[in-house]
C-alpha cells in the first residue's frame, strides 16, 4: 500500500469547504498528505475540514478567494506560492452553476461560470504547474461532470465550462507527462450536493435521473475519496488524460 502514501506532500484543494471537495482533502490527509484549502467562503480559522484534517494528525492552511474575481485569483496566487513554494498535488474542485434557458441566459452568468470552472483553473493550472513541470514531478487532478460528455438542460454557460475541462486535461496532459506531471480529471455523476439540490428537489426529476443509474442511489462526496487518492499519489503514475467517470454506471447504462 505504499504507493497510496503521501505523507510529506502538500496538497491545494479548491472549492474544499464542503460536499466532494471536503471528501478528497480529507481523503488526501488520510493518506498523509498536508492540506492547503481554498473556496469563496472558507473560515480563515475553524472550519470543519480544519478540524477534521488537523484529527489526522496533518496541518491545514486556509485561504479564501472568489475564482470569480481574476485580480483576486492571482492576489492569492502570490501569497500562496510564497507560503509554500512547492505544491505536490493540485485538486481543481472549485465550481458553480446558475441555471436559465439559453434564450434568457444573461452574459454575466455565462461570464461567472467560465470564469470559475475554466478560466481559473487554467490560470491555477499553468503557474502552479510550470513549478511541477521544472521539476519533473506533480499530480493535477480536475472534477469534470457528466456535462462534459452530454448537454444538460437550462445550464450552458456549466455545460461549455466541463467540456473544456475534459478539453483541458487532456491538452495539458498532451505537454506536461514527458515531464512527470500526471494530469486527469474525475468525472462525478449525480452526486448529493449543493449543486444538485434544485435536481433532487424536484420529483419527477429526480426519478427520472435514479432510473437510469443502475446503482439505484444518488452518490456521495464519499464515493470519490478512493479515486482521488489514486489520482493523487504514485499507484497513477502511468495514468495520463484520463478521465474517471464516479457515476454509479450512468455513462454505461
Amino acid at each position: 500500500m505504499s504507493m497510496f502514501d503521501l505523507t510529506g506532500k502538500t496538497a491545494l484543494v479548491t472549492g474544499c469547504k464542503r460536499g466532494i471537495g471536503k471528501a478528497m482533502a480529507i481523503a488526501l490527509a488520510e493518506v498523509g498528505a498536508d492540506i492547503i484549502g481554498v473556496s469563496a467562503s472558507l473560515e480563515e480559522k475553524g472550519s470543519q475540514i480544519e478540524k477534521e484534517v488537523n484529527a489526522l494528525g496533518r496541518k491545514f492552511k486556509a485561504y479564501q478567494c472568489d475564482f470569480a474575481d481574476r485580480k483576486a485569483l492571482y492576489t492569492f496566487i502570490e501569497n500562496m506560492k510564497s507560503d509554500y513554494p512547492q505544491i505536490d498535488v493540485l485538486v481543481n474542485n472549485a465550481g458553480t452553476i446558475l441555471r436559465k434557458p439559453a434564450v434568457e441566459h444573461p452574459d454575466e452568468y455565462w461570464d461567472k461560470v467560465i470564469e470559475i470552472n475554466l478560466s481559473a483553473q487554467f490560470i491555477l493550472s499553468r503557474e502552479i504547474g510550470k513549478k511541477m513541470v521544472a521539476r519533473k514531478s506533480g499530480k493535477i487532478i480536475f472534477t469534470a461532470s457528466l456535462l462534459t460528455y452530454q448537454g444538460g438542460i437550462t445550464v450552458p454557460g456549466y455545460a461549455a465550462s466541463k467540456g473544456g475541462v475534459g478539453q483541458l486535461t487532456k491538452a495539458l496532459a498532451n505537454e506536461w507527462a514527458p515531464h512527470g506531471v500526471n494530469v486527469n480529471g474525475i468525472v462525478p455523476g449525480y452526486i448529493a450536493t449543493d449543486n444538485t439540490e434544485a435536481l433532487r428537489n424536484d420529483e419527477a426529476r429526480s426519478r427520472q435521473i435514479l432510473d437510469r443509474i443502475p446503482a439505484g442511489r444518488w452518490g456521495e462526496p464519499e464515493d470519490f475519496k478512493g479515486v482521488a487518492v489514486f489520482l493523487a499519489s504514485s499507484a497513477s503514475d502511468y495514468v495520463h488524460g484520463t478521465l474517471v467517470t464516479v457515476d454509479g454506471g450512468w455513462m454505461g447504462r
